[in-house]
């Protein structure tokens, strides 16, 4: 059967509706004419994306940790450390390190024997304050959302204890991945992933004044931005 002229323009009327819901659903969960994702739009129950960097170190989610210093010194007991412990923070993990009192030895000891000494003083002072840790550790993690890790020195030697080793996705051009593969087949690391932690060591040991003003840097930038009216 022919169409009427009428039925023709009734069914373009409904072509065009439905056309028009399936870009408004589409506007309203973020996808773009074609299917994809569009960059600037809130979806239902998503978070959007916002404009600026999200805070130093990208820790717009999390509490802020510029007093961590401040408040490991005054939790942890007096007689642990030497002096103030050492607290480093990133949006993982807090690690507090600090350093021991050097256990005696016999003043013609050699330095295997110094090393021993101070590792197994170390040793004792892990297992002494377990419990104490671990209580520190909790209040710590609700107060700052980040896991806790510890460490003690005496001297050259230096233990970490159980820390977090967090995985870290990126992508790299072939011209990069020969640096890595060239630290792989010299020895130097076991796979691309141990050859790319060996350069963030590497660049870190190299550039840690650099690195320390640059983080200093972005936690005024953090500061500054927080203390500005909400939008």
């Amino acid at each position: 059967m022919h169409e009427t002229h009428d039925e023709q323009r009734s069914g373009h009327r409904r072509s065009e509706h439905r056309s028009g819901e399936r870009g408004e659903r589409r506007f309203r969960t973020g996808e773009g004419p074609h299917g994809g994702r569009m960059h600037g739009h809130r979806g239902h129950g998503g978070r959007g994306r916002g404009f600026g960097r999200p805070g130093g170190w990208q820790q717009a989610d999390l509490p802020s940790a510029d007093d961590a210093a401040a408040w490991f010194t005054g939790r942890l007991p007096g007689d642990w450390f030497t002096g103030e412990p050492t607290v480093s923070v990133d949006r993982e993990e807090i690690i507090v390190t600090g350093e021991l009192a050097a256990p005696e030895v016999a003043t013609d000891a050699d330095e295997a024997a110094r090393t021993a000494a101070a590792t197994g003083r170390i040793s004792r002072f892990r297992e002494d304050t377990r419990e104490a840790r671990m209580q520190i550790a909790d209040e710590a993690q609700s107060r700052y959302g980040r896991k806790i890790a510890w460490g003690a020195g005496i001297g050259e030697t230096k233990v970490l204890f159980t820390h977090l080793a967090v995985p870290v996705m990126t992508r790299l051009r072939q011209e990069e991945r020969q640096v890595l593969d060239t630290l792989v087949d010299a020895g130097v690391a076991r796979s691309r992933a141990d050859a790319l932690a060996w350069c963030v060591t590497l660049v870190g040991e190299h550039t840690d004044e650099w690195l320390a003003s640059l983080r200093a840097a972005m936690s005024d930038v953090d500061k500054l931005r927080a203390e500005g009216p909400a939008l």
